[in-house]
């Protein structure tokens, strides 16, 4: 007959121990869609004023809420006012900007990202080398010393600084990697 052991792995001290760390088998909720295997950690509700949820993967969540609109019913001046209301105090929210979907844009760019590529002049699509491309060429003709005196150069040629930086730091936050822990 085997014996359970009466003393944890940790020889006394609870802090070392982590979060999640007993030897009990953990229940995992499974994605309410048909046929997913995937953990369903996002609850969805299943109709309005309803406290029932259904509970998906985070791609099947993403499918669900694809066409919500919150600003719908609203006049354009009452959704820029809740907008503008809501994005004074979204400090709550900025976490999320790494995984890029803080922006409604094309559901891969932010809004600010779409607005620099447009700055640029590219498509939804270019990849980051395209960005680059673009941002010498036009920093080239719009530069205030190869254009001097030219205020409307130096106005584009700030802009297309600003939009290079944008899409730069969106691209160092989706190709940052934690390092492994030793």
């Amino acid at each position: 007959m085997a014996r359970t052991p009466t003393r944890s792995n940790d020889w006394g001290f609870p802090r070392w121990r982590g979060y999640g760390a007993g030897r009990e088998a953990a229940n995992v909720r499974l994605c309410d869609r048909h046929g997913c295997e995937e953990p369903g950690d996002c609850p969805a509700p299943k109709s309005p004023n309803s406290p029932d949820r259904w509970y998906f993967c985070q791609a099947h969540a993403a499918e669900y809420n694809r066409g919500w609109n919150y600003f719908e019913g609203l006049s354009a001046e009452e959704a820029a006012a809740r907008e503008a209301d809501e994005r004074r105090d979204a400090g709550g929210y900025q976490q999320s900007r790494h995984q890029a979907w803080a922006g409604p844009g094309d559901g891969t760019r932010s809004r600010d990202e779409m607005r620099a590529l447009e700055v640029l002049e590219l498509e939804v699509d270019s990849s980051f080398d395209d960005v680059r491309l673009a941002w010498r060429r036009l920093a080239k003709s719009n530069h205030p010393d190869v254009r001097p005196g030219d205020a409307e150069a130096a106005k584009r040629f700030q802009a297309i600084q600003a939009a290079y930086e944008v899409l730069r730091a969106a691209e160092d936050a989706r190709t940052w990697k934690p390092r492994a822990e030793a």
